[in-house]
C-alpha cells in the first residue's frame, strides 16, 4: 500500500529495541510503504549533540531511514538542518515489522557509516556485537547480521546506495 493512500496515517513511532528493551521511541512521517520496505523522515531523536568523532548527530538533523521486512538492516540518510548530507548511518536489524503505527525494529549492535563523499566507509560496534551473546544465542541470526553488514559495505565500496533506495 502506498504511504497515499487516505486510509493509512502518515504519523508512526519508531522503536528501536535492543536486548529485548526499547531503546529509544521516536516519531517520524510515513513517507512510503511498498510491502517489503518503509520509508520515514524524522528529526533527530537523540538528545543533545551525538559525537562519533567522524560525524555529529544534531538538532535540525533529519533522518530519512529505509526499514526492510525482509532484509537485516535499515539505512538511514542524514541531512543537516540545511538539507546538505552529511553520509548514511546503517542499523544491523532483524527484519522491520509494521504493526499498527508502530514501527518496530530489533537492534543487533553492528552499524556502518558511509560519508556523503564516499572517502569514509566503517564498520562499527564489532566488539559490542561480540559481547551481545547473539553469535552463541542464535548463530543463525548471528550469520544473517554479519552477511548484511558485509553487503552493505560491498555495496557503500562499490558506489554507494542509489540503486538499494531508488
Amino acid at each position: 500500500m502506498s504511504a497515499n493512500s487516505p486510509d493509512q496515517s502518515r504519523q508512526l513511532d519508531v522503536v528501536l529495541v535492543k536486548a529485548g528493551r526499547t531503546k529509544i521511541r521516536y516519531g517520524a512521517e510515513l513517507l512510503d510503504d511498498d510491502g517489503t520496505r518503509v520509508v520515514v523522515r524524522a528529526p533527530w531523536a537523540g538528545a543533545g549533540v551525538r559525537d562519533f568523532g567522524f560525524v555529529r548527530f544534531e538538532k535540525g538533523d533529519v533522518f530519512t531511514e529505509y526499514y526492510w521486512r525482509d532484509r537485516w538492516y535499515a539505512v538511514k540518510e542524514v541531512r543537516d538542518s540545511a538539507g546538505t548530507l552529511k553520509g548514511w548511518y546503517c542499523d544491523i536489524t532483524r527484519p522491520a515489522a509494521l504493526s499498527g503505527t508502530e514501527l518496530v525494529v530489533e537492534d543487533l549492535d553492528l552499524d556502518l557509516w558511509h560519508s556523503a563523499d564516499g572517502s569514509d566507509v566503517r564498520r562499527l560496534d564489532e566488539d559490542e556485537f561480540a559481547e551481545s551473546g547473539l553469535p552463541e544465542r542464535d548463530p543463525e541470526a548471528a550469520a544473517a547480521a554479519v552477511a548484511a553488514l558485509d553487503e552493505l559495505e560491498t555495496l557503500a565500496r562499490e558506489g554507494g546506495f542509489d540503486a538499494l533506495l531508488a
